[in-house]
């Protein structure tokens, strides 16, 4: 194989190894985007419920801290002024908490006493009153729907719960505290004191959790002026939030997630969380860690056949320019015994030297002779063989008759035929001379080749039709011959070296695989096309383009 050749597959496998690479890399970046929007997307939506979820734990927690407290007090105070206004006149008013058991539940009561002295009469009388619980605001309502008992007691009592209701209403005491209450702590409080940092750390690491995103994480909360909010400074906060680590005042809000801490409070301050993950790369990695394994495996795979491949090749290289040069050796080694055994024969033939031999062993000086020829023959063709491995073989053209070349080989073949009662025929434009540019002695060596395997691959009498006609701006020379015929499974594989064509019952066919290796290399370094028609059992026409 030339160096050149070798050099352009060494090109190839580098660029395709390029490519692959350039190929999975841009797969990879393209995973790893899509990835990143998934990412984005669940860390929204997560932020989004984190927010939503804090701002109604927080009115809950709110509300329940201003609903638990004691409002017993005005709410007796009440009950007192109402009370000493039902009676006519009035000593002393007190109120004590009771429990009565109703249907098998004890129910909170209040227990309203007053005693009231007549200064004409010198009576003195005492009232009792029973009240339902503050907490139990709820049956203050019920009661006004129900039926009333025909009974002095129940109709103060009912007279009474009816008054303290309408006057709650009335100057909504309770109301006006809790809205105060709330309005108090939502809006004038500064936020390291509404927000509780630890509860809202538990929150994102429970959504972070459920949405299957990485726990290593950290968050900030920034004020409407984009300043972090330091709870490390409320002093009495300070020692419950220490240990949340992974609240930081010092993140970048360009590559963190944000969201409104509230959304719902459009009066307030926007007070915004900022959600960052500072092992957002390593956490897509692994996501995609089995599909990257799966691509690198195969980028693997593949580099490993081209190296394999290229290594073969150069090894096939090595072995091919061992053999070319095994061969060259053996070949000129060869010409040496077989010069010698050419001069011996000569000397032997001459008439000094045939007087000497024995008449019956004159045969055998001549068969020595005709294979030593034979042997010299096959000698040159495997050096050629090796020459043209090697990319050594020239062409000397020169301008040639090539008419006249054909009658030359074909005379030559003539006494071959003979042996055989073959028969070959020229059928060329007589008075035309076809003048070709091509090397005279490779030229003719190549129909040599041609007519030879006519006459050895047939099974019969060979009949050889040599035929050379003009087609344009070209010349076609045929040999038809009426041999065994080579099948569709052969004929593609005719001019490669060394290969020979199955017989079949033909025996007597000698020879290396190298003459049609020689006809297909000599044409085409001269710029020729060589074809081949065929059918088994009926013979072969093998034609040379010879272009002008």
């Amino acid at each position: 194989m030339k160096k050149i050749q070798i050099n352009l597959i060494f090109i190839l496998v580098v660029m395709a190894m390029l490519a692959l690479l350039v190929i999975q890399s841009f797969q990879t970046a393209q995973l790893y985007d899509r990835k990143s929007t998934q990412f984005k997307s669940k860390v929204v939506t997560s932020l989004e419920r984190i927010s939503i979820r804090h701002e109604k734990a927080e009115d809950i927690r709110k509300y329940m801290q201003i609903v638990q407290r004691d409002f017993s007090k005005q709410y007796k105070d009440i009950l007192k002024e109402e009370f000493q206004n039902l009676l006519a006149t009035h000593e002393t008013t007190s109120i004590r908490d009771t429990a009565i058991l109703e249907n098998g539940v004890f129910q909170d009561y209040l227990v309203i006493k007053g005693t009231s002295f007549d200064s004409i009469s010198g009576l003195t009388a005492e009232h009792k009153v029973l009240a339902r619980d503050v907490k139990k605001m709820k049956d203050l309502f019920e009661r006004q729907s129900q039926k009333i008992v025909d009974n002095d007691s129940n109709k103060v009592s009912l007279q009474l719960d009816k008054r303290v209701i309408d006057q709650i209403f009335k100057k909504s005491k309770f109301i006006n505290d809790m809205m105060l209450e709330a309005f108090r702590y939502n809006y004038m409080d500064q936020p390291e004191k509404r927000i509780d940092i630890e509860f809202l750390d538990s929150i994102i690491k429970f959504e972070m959790h459920e949405d299957n995103l990485p726990n290593d994480y950290q968050f900030m909360i920034t004020n409407e002026e984009g300043s972090s909010i330091c709870f490390n400074n409320n002093a009495e906060k300070a020692p419950s939030h220490c240990h949340v680590n992974r609240y930081s005042s010092h993140l970048d809000t360009a590559q963190s997630f944000h969201t409104l801490l509230f959304p719902s409070n459009i009066l307030d301050d926007d007070i915004t969380l900022h959600l960052f993950f500072p092992t957002k790369g390593s956490f897509l990695l692994k996501e995609m860690w089995t599909s990257m394994s799966i691509s690198l495996i195969l980028v693997i795979l593949i580099v490993i056949a081209l190296v394999f491949m290229f290594r073969t090749i150069l090894t096939q290289k090595k072995l091919s320019e061992l053999r070319s040069d095994f061969i060259s050796n053996m070949t000129h080694e060869f010409k040496t015994p077989i010069s010698t055994i050419s001069l011996a024969c000569e000397a032997m033939n001459d008439k000094d030297m045939i007087k000497t031999i024995d008449p019956e062993n004159q045969v055998y000086v001549k068969m020595i002779d005709d294979e030593n020829k034979r042997l010299g023959l096959l000698v040159e063709r495997i050096l050629h063989s090796a020459v043209m491995d090697k990319g050594g073989l020239k062409l000397k053209k020169e301008k040639v008759a090539i008419n006249d070349l054909l009658e030359k080989v074909v005379d030559n073949v003539q006494f071959r035929l003979n042996g055989v009662n073959g028969s070959i025929n020229l059928d060329i434009k007589k008075n035309v001379d076809y003048i070709v540019e091509c090397d005279k002695m490779h030229v003719s060596n190549i129909i040599s080749n041609l007519i030879d395997n006519a006459i050895k691959y047939c099974a019969e009498e060979p009949k050889i039709n040599v035929i050379l006609r003009k087609d344009g701006n070209s010349l076609l020379l045929s040999v038809e011959d009426n041999g065994i015929g080579i099948s569709k499974d052969n004929i593609n594989k005719i001019f490669d070296k060394l290969y020979r064509v199955p017989t079949g019952n033909i025996h007597n066919v000698k020879g290396f695989g190298l003459g049609l290796s020689y006809v297909k290399v000599v044409s085409d370094l001269h710029g020729w096309n060589v074809s081949v028609k065929s059918v088994v059992g009926k013979g072969s026409i093998f034609t040379i383009i010879i272009k002008k």
